[in-house]
């Protein structure tokens, strides 16, 4: 079996350098970009399985590096920054990232995520089961990876679609932010309830839910998500 490419974004060259040296010695094949324009062409040449990406970048910042590798077909995206502020991971998380990671960072964290990842990416591109979840105008096919409301197609993030899906398999279920951490992510760590609430809140907006009154996704306060019964 081929080793999986991994596409490594990073200016500071101690930085990747140990990034590069981590992830193959655990049998991935590591490609290094160290600035915006370089990543597309590498992205382009390389075809990867995941993107490490910085999010400060000369040049081209990770925001736009991360819009235009999404635009030619889906790509996993870890970020990489050294911002705490929330702003920064939801506008990461709105151009089509995955997860993040805030700077410093162990090599052994960084190596769970991209784990998770990829064992995410082959769940997604391997899950095709069950019937079509029909529930008042919303439509969510799992072999088509298609979700309609009201007759019209609306585009989801793989991730997004992941939630949708879970919640929707188990109509009337509470699902914690942990629990729904561990099925989609993969593992839990101390932000996983900002994660989770960032990217329920874009599908949310894309499925035209109004937060007073949900047509499809019930918040549990203090708690997780439940999908209406």
């Amino acid at each position: 079996m081929a080793a999986q490419t991994v596409l490594v974004v990073e200016d500071e060259d101690a930085i990747a350098e140990a990034v590069r040296a981590r992830l193959r010695s655990e049998g991935y094949h590591v490609v290094v970009a160290s600035d915006g324009p370089e990543a597309l062409r590498r992205h382009a040449e390389t075809r990867p399985d995941l993107v490490v990406l910085d999010l400060m970048l000369p040049g081209m910042d990770g925001l736009e590096v991360c819009t235009r590798i999404q635009r030619n077909g889906w790509t996993p995206v870890l970020m990489l920054t050294a911002k705490t502020e929330e702003a920064d991971k939801v506008a990461g998380f709105a151009v089509g990232a995955d997860d993040y990671l805030t700077k410093p960072f162990s090599l052994r964290e960084l190596s769970v995520r991209v784990q998770a990842i990829l064992r995410r990416r082959e769940r997604i591109e391997s899950s095709s089961n069950g019937e079509p979840i029909e529930h008042e105008g919303l439509i969510v096919d799992a072999k088509r990876r298609r979700v309609e409301v009201d007759g019209s197609e609306i585009p989801l993030t793989p991730l997004e679609f992941e939630i949708l899906l879970t919640l929707a398999r188990e109509p009337g279920v509470v699902l914690s932010r942990d629990q729904l951490m561990d099925r989609i992510w993969g593992y839990r760590d101390h932000a996983g309830g900002r994660v989770v609430d960032s990217h329920v809140a874009r599908l949310r907006r894309k499925i035209g839910e109004d937060g007073n009154d949900p047509r499809f996704i019930r918040t549990v306060h203090g708690v997780g998500y439940a999908f209406k019964e």
